[in-house]
């Protein structure tokens, strides 16, 4: 095997794996904010297999983002934004829950995940 060939080879599968390969697709970004008691938007659409940047903001005091059957969690802290990138791998219906105390409201503090096939 000659060096020329073996060059071409390791170039051609580098370029099969970079995250610019033909087929991926950027990140979906959606801007979510926190606030107490609440998620804005409270609903949220994504499909399944697409990369999805969540950045999420409060308004107000610290609060975090779980939705467990999609494997998220991130905190939020007042005046920096927090971002957390995913792809999704199921379909169905979610619920996203603030994960850190913020006040009385919290239990209900609550948002919707649709992810279609």
């Amino acid at each position: 095997m000659n060096l020329k060939f073996i060059l071409q080879s390791t170039l051609l599968c580098g370029l099969a794996q970079s995250p610019l390969a033909a087929g991926d697709q950027p990140a979906q970004t959606i801007s979510i904010t926190a606030q107490r008691f609440s998620f804005a938007p409270n609903e949220i659409t994504l499909k399944k297999g697409q990369p999805v940047t969540l950045v999420v903001q409060s308004k107000d005091v610290t609060h975090g983002l779980l939705i467990e059957g999609l494997g998220v969690r991130t905190d939020i802290k007042k005046g920096q934004p927090s971002e957390v990138t995913f792809t999704p791998g199921k379909a169905g219906t979610f619920e996203a829950k603030c994960a850190h105390f913020c006040g009385k409201g919290h239990g209900s503090m609550k948002m919707t995940v649709q992810v279609l096939e």
